[in-house]
């Protein structure tokens, strides 16, 4: 039910450009309110469920890519959200609040995370610092699509190769 509920959220937070409130996510997933509330007490911990599953997500796809030794480029390419991941990135960072006690947890399973990409990396491009222009690359293009800035579309391909060497540019490992 809490995967259900999350994907509910996640369909109204794109739709609406806002994170949905708790009455608007009890109707979109058919559930009664009690069922939303044992899983979600609050909207910040909605919005904590939310970002955790992105965070696990990329996790996941981070951990697949440097299976495949294509841990690089696929932090490159997941820093450049399409429109509906934009819209849900947008949504989380206007609803997220970093001096409540639960989003402070969030926050330091983020640092962890980004610590274990940037290893990933690391591992793969053999260079520490490397491997951290590389991360805050993708950071930033991250921030400019969340604050909508971008100027023009990164070409990937390019990117990859001035950063990790034309070996390694996406859609170039088997």
């Amino acid at each position: 039910m809490r995967d259900h509920v999350l994907a509910a959220a996640r369909a109204l937070t794109i739709a609406t450009g806002v994170v949905p409130s708790l009455n608007a996510v009890v109707a979109a997933a058919g559930v009664s309110k009690g069922g939303l509330m044992h899983h979600f007490p609050t909207r910040t911990d909605l919005i904590v469920g939310l970002a955790r599953m992105s965070l696990h997500e990329i996790d996941a796809a981070m951990t697949d890519a440097a299976a495949r030794g294509d841990a690089a480029p696929t932090w490159l390419r997941l820093s450049r959200p399409d429109a509906s991941e934009r819209a849900l990135l947008q949504a989380l960072a206007v609803s997220f609040r970093s001096s409540d006690p639960k989003s402070a947890v969030l926050l330091d399973e983020a640092r962890s995370a980004l610590a274990r990409w940037e290893r990933m990396i690391e591992e793969e491009v053999g260079d520490a610092m490397r491997a951290r222009v590389i991360r805050l690359v993708g950071d930033g293009l991250v921030a400019n699509a969340i604050a909508g800035v971008e100027p023009e579309p990164v070409d990937l391909v390019t990117l990859s190769a001035s950063l990790i060497g034309p070996a390694a540019a996406p859609g170039r490992h088997g």
